[in-house]
């Protein structure tokens, strides 16, 4: 959001309107005719609880203030309470036009409930959008809700222990009066005044005094493999700890990163060889900034950690992934932000973006680059992003079957040589159709059988090395 909403209420009503006419619809807000019936607002005020919050101005049509009926204005008031479950927490801030007009500011607050309509549908804010959830995602989100928003927790420390300076530079950014405002306006203190875990983690001087694992950790390696012993091929010195708050751990981490990434020489669009990163940096800074703002916090046993190889960058952070994830298809992963305070304040401060775009944005800078799809695996404890120099062109995307591209797949999240019956087995597939998959990848020079002769038993595949493609 390019403007704060909460600068806009407080301007005059004249300014306040225009400014409300002019802002793009996005994560945080949206605009509905002052003829809009009461029960029609449950599902932006669902879709609003069930992310981030935002904000609803009633009263704008066309590019212009329609305004609220009397009449209707109370009815637009109650929608909360009539037309959802649990109630959505909202308030209502008028605002009248020289006219005479009305238009209602309603602020949604985010929860830790799931909310529904009250015809029982679920629905989620994912950019502009009112996503309406199946029943299976409405229990994934469910579940998730049970770690999230642990950034809206209470932590032993006052305002005079952040940063005044910092603090103070964030409030004028978004146009607030005060410090105490500022947190107030962003959900960064408790109703009694205590500051969060998000207040803490983005304006204190050295937040890993409470918690030490807050941190991003960079690290380079040799070999495409780490090793392990005396054979372990992390280069001396390349073992980087940034601490701080998270504007300041990311600004470090992304610094590190683009001096360490390997570059190779490639033809260019103008036909000229230049270096270029084996990663494009869109792709892994994307990568860095979501794993900074939706990891667990809760979770205070490790960190996020960016390891640089000759081949890839991967990059794990803790926590499972926070939403509604079916990693086989990335690109459809709807999400809700685990750490929402955080996640505003950061892209107001410039450093995030769009929020719910990172992954397709990360598919798109791939894909630009010419290389394989960002690969998610995710455990128990956490969620690893994996972007492989594995060159990819559109038409070859484009033309290999479904079940090569799991292939594929597999042998890129596996890293390690595979045999035919070991992809066969894993891929559910009958060995005959993975030799005919695998022959198709070999043609397109993705993948290299390894073997002693043509009907070696112990033949495996790997993927097809850059240096081997030249």
């Amino acid at each position: 959001m390019k403007e704060a909403i909460e600068v806009v209420l407080r301007s005059e009503p004249g300014v306040a309107l225009d400014a409300l006419i002019r802002m793009p619809e996005d994560q945080w807000y949206d605009r509905k005719s002052g003829r809009v019936q009461a029960k029609e607002l449950a599902v932006p005020l669902v879709a609003f609880a069930n992310a981030e919050g935002g904000y609803l101005a009633i009263g704008i049509h066309n590019g212009a203030v329609e305004g609220v009926v009397p009449a209707r204005a109370n009815d637009i008031r109650q929608a909360a309470t009539d037309f959802t479950e649990p109630p959505v927490k909202a308030n209502v801030t008028p605002i009248t036009a020289p006219d005479g007009k009305v238009v209602l500011a309603v602020r949604v607050e985010p929860d830790d409930q799931v909310h529904v309509t009250g015809k029982g549908e679920c629905y989620l804010r994912i950019g502009d959008e009112n996503r309406r959830l199946t029943f299976a995602q409405r229990r994934e989100l469910e579940f998730d809700r049970g770690t999230a928003f642990y950034d809206m927790h209470p932590v032993e420390a006052g305002m005079s222990d952040l940063n005044q300076d910092a603090c103070a530079d964030y409030a004028h950014t978004i146009g607030s009066s005060s410090i105490e405002a500022m947190l107030n306006a962003r959900g960064l203190l408790t109703k009694d005044g205590r500051v969060t875990v998000a207040a803490w983690l983005l304006f204190a001087d050295n937040p890993q005094a409470l918690f030490p694992n807050a941190h991003v950790r960079v690290l380079q390696y040799a070999d495409r493999d780490r090793g392990t012993g005396s054979r372990m091929t992390l280069m001396s010195g390349h073992d980087m700890r940034f601490e701080g708050p998270l504007a300041q751990q990311i600004t470090k981490a992304t610094q590190t990163v683009a001096k360490w990434l390997p570059n190779l020489s490639r033809l260019a669009d103008d036909g000229q060889f230049r270096a270029t990163d084996i990663i494009p940096a869109k792709a892994w800074e994307e990568g860095i900034i979501n794993a900074v703002i939706h990891r667990s916090y809760s979770m205070q046993g490790d960190h996020i950690r960016v390891e640089v190889f000759p081949n890839r960058v991967e990059i794990t952070s803790p926590g499972r992934f926070p939403g509604l994830a079916n990693l086989r298809e990335p690109m459809s992963i709807v999400r809700f932000a685990r750490n929402p305070r955080i996640a505003r304040v950061l892209a107001e401060m410039g450093i995030a973006r769009e929020l719910g775009e990172g992954i397709r944005r990360m598919f798109e800078h791939m894909r630009d680059a010419g290389l394989v799809d960002p690969i998610y695996q995710q455990s128990s404890m956490g969620v690893a992003l994996t972007l492989l120099d594995q060159p990819m062109t559109a038409p070859i995307r484009d033309t290999l079957p479904a079940t090569a591209m799991r292939i594929l797949t597999l042998l890129q999240e596996q890293g390690d040589p595979l045999g035919t019956t070991q992809i066969a087995e894993t891929i559910a597939i009958a060995r005959p159709t993975a030799i005919k998959h695998l022959k198709a990848l070999q043609s397109a020079r993705l993948v290299v059988r390894t073997g002693e002769s043509p009907r070696d038993p112990r033949a495996s595949w790997r993927l097809m090395s850059p240096g081997e493609r030249m």
